[in-house]
């Protein structure tokens, strides 16, 4: 079979792109054809791995205009379909490089639309308010009302908006990555979308938890990741697990901010902040963790770090919200704190830092559990079964409520 993934981009640094990457390893050990399309454009360090790249821009006025129209991925897309002529196209992220004018490019190709994140239905992509409460209105504006864009960026975002949904019904199948996102799709009125949980690498178990109560956290240090949370509950916690030491993997715009509340907060010598690495290495780093942090403001997606942490043995502690919240087991492959509390972070902390074997037990569970569901065979076997699906199909189906 050919595939043509398609994402706005592939420089190996964020989740997204490097799970579009892993796909394309994954269909080619499995025998078969695979390209990989995406912009050129990233705003984090590395090169793009796509097999053919269009322009982008990561300039923050352009960006905006380019992501309601980059005519380029259009263009570039066109000559793809018809030289490499795809069986399947495989779309993910399209809506902050490549924009809705690659949908009618492909009204004649059996395509599936990946959703990995809210952007179809938020400018802003979290469906976040700026003060940190979930939106639980359509995209209009609200947007402009509430500050979540600018007045000059309001009426392209919503040209965005009307574009993608005119030409929905050139996508023949779409799925998301969590029931949580299917639901909030469903009230935007995106209906008709399907689940297709994210899988993880398989690799060994971490050693024997050893050495001082560690937390682990990975991921981009930005608002909605909430790692600010989790340096206040670490710095509660020092006055009952006074050993107690953090390690955080990842970097972002709000790194100096959470230096700064660590040394505020007298935490900043248990504290390690490591940047970006590369996965082995954050692999490398957390395996000391007795506990892996999820403490997300936000409803995610997916959560490939929950995964991650629960591949490796490491109990998740993760905010009762979005996808991370329907993968941990509370009680058995870790547990649930109260979204946006420290005190509600630190008590499920406390619970497992302050015993070892506790730790050591539901660390054990999760990665059974990621061994039985989540591996990334399974998974590919599943998005196998989608391309069978769409290759069966001989007409479009448009997505329920797609219309403005």
């Amino acid at each position: 079979m050919r595939v043509l993934l398609c994402n706005d981009g592939s420089t190996p640094a964020g989740g997204a792109e490097l799970s579009a990457l892993r796909l394309r390893t994954l269909l080619r050990e499995a025998g078969h054809e695979v390209r990989l399309l995406s912009s050129d454009a990233s705003d984090r360090p590395g090169v793009p791995g796509a097999d053919v790249t269009c322009a982008g821009t990561t300039h923050p006025r352009l960006r905006v205009a380019a992501q309601t129209a980059n005519p380029a991925a259009a263009w570039v897309l066109r000559r793809e379909l018809a030289t490499f002529r795809p069986d399947v196209v495989h779309l993910r992220m399209f809506l902050t490089q490549l924009s809705p004018l690659i949908l009618p490019v492909l009204r004649h190709t059996p395509t599936l639309w990946q959703i990995v994140y809210y952007k179809a239905v938020c400018p802003r992509g979290t469906k976040l308010l700026p003060d940190g409460r979930r939106c639980t209105v359509r995209a209009g504006t609200v947007c402009l009302r509430e500050g979540c864009v600018t007045p000059q960026s309001w009426a392209l975002d919503m040209t965005q908006q009307r574009l993608w949904r005119a030409w929905a019904s050139d996508i023949d199948l779409a799925v998301t990555l969590s029931e949580t996102m299917r639901r909030r799709l469903a009230e935007n009125g995106m209906r008709g979308v399907g689940v297709l949980r994210n899988g993880v690498t398989e690799r060994p178990a971490r050693p024997p938890l050893s050495g001082p109560p560690t937390v682990g956290f990975a991921g981009r240090l930005v608002e909605e990741k909430g790692a600010d949370l989790l340096v206040r509950a670490v710095a509660r916690l020092r006055a009952v697990v006074p050993d107690v030491r953090l390690v955080i993997a990842g970097d972002g715009p709000q790194r100096p901010r959470l230096e700064r509340l660590a040394a505020d907060l007298g935490v900043a010598d248990a504290t390690t902040f490591l940047g970006h690495l590369a996965r082995d290495d954050v692999e490398h780093h957390l395996d000391a963790a007795w506990a892996q942090a999820v403490p997300g403001r936000w409803e995610e997606p997916g959560g490939n770090v929950t995964l991650e942490a629960m591949m490796r043995g490491t109990a998740v502690v993760a905010s009762d919200l979005g996808g991370p919240a329907e993968v941990v087991e509370p009680g058995r492959t870790g547990l649930l704190a109260a979204p946006g509390s420290v005190a509600s972070l630190a008590a499920a902390l406390h619970e497992l830092l302050g015993d070892r074997a506790r730790a050591e037990q539901l660390g054990a569970a999760g990665r059974d559990v990621a061994l039985e569901r989540y591996t990334e065979p399974r998974v590919l076997d599943r998005v196998l079964r989608l391309y069978d699906e769409l290759l069966r199909r001989t007409t479009a189906l448009p997505l329920e409520g797609h219309r403005p």
